[in-house]
C-alpha cells in the first residue's frame, strides 16, 4: 500500500506597502487600453485593462471604458499607499487623455506626463518599384 504524502500548506505572500511615488504606464491601442502602476524599479503594483473593468468587444476601445478602468486601478493603488505618480503614455488610442483625467479625479497627484510612443526614425524599407 502506498504511503500518503503530507501536503504542506502554502504561505500567502504578504503584500508590501507600495511606495508613495510610482509610475503609471498607459498603453492605448486601437482596440484596448491597458494601465499598469509600477514602482521605480519596474515592479508591478496594480494592473488592469478596459476588459477587466467589464467592457467587451468594440466598447473596450472607447474613452469611457478607459476612464472607468483607470479610475478603478487608481483607487486600488491609493488603497496600497500610492499618492504621487508620473504618467507614461504609449500608443495612438483614443483612451489616452481620458485615462489621465480619471487618474487625477481619483485623487492621485500627477507630477509629470510623458509620451513614450515609439517613432521610427527612418521607417521600413519601401517596396521595390513596380515593373509593367
Amino acid at each position: 500500500m502506498a504511503t500518503k504524502k503530507k501536503i504542506k500548506p502554502t504561505k500567502k505572500r504578504k503584500r508590501q506597502p507600495a511606495p508613495e511615488r510610482a509610475q503609471v504606464h498607459i498603453l492605448a491601442s486601437y482596440n484596448n487600453t491597458i494601465i499598469t502602476i509600477t514602482d521605480w524599479n519596474g515592479n508591478t503594483i496594480v494592473t488592469g485593462s478596459t476588459g477587466s473593468a467589464g467592457f467587451k468587444n468594440t466598447r473596450k476601445s472607447t474613452p469611457y471604458a478607459a476612464t472607468v478602468a483607470s479610475g478603478k486601478i487608481a483607487k486600488e493603488a491609493a488603497a496600497l499607499g500610492v499618492k504621487n505618480v508620473d504618467v507614461r503614455v504609449r500608443g495612438p488610442g483614443i483612451g489616452r487623455e481620458s485615462a489621465i483625467r480619471a487618474l487625477r479625479t481619483s485623487g492621485l497627484q500627477i507630477n509629470s506626463i510623458s509620451d513614450v510612443t515609439p517613432i521610427p526614425h527612418n521607417g521600413c524599407r519601401p517596396k521595390k518599384k513596380r515593373r509593367v
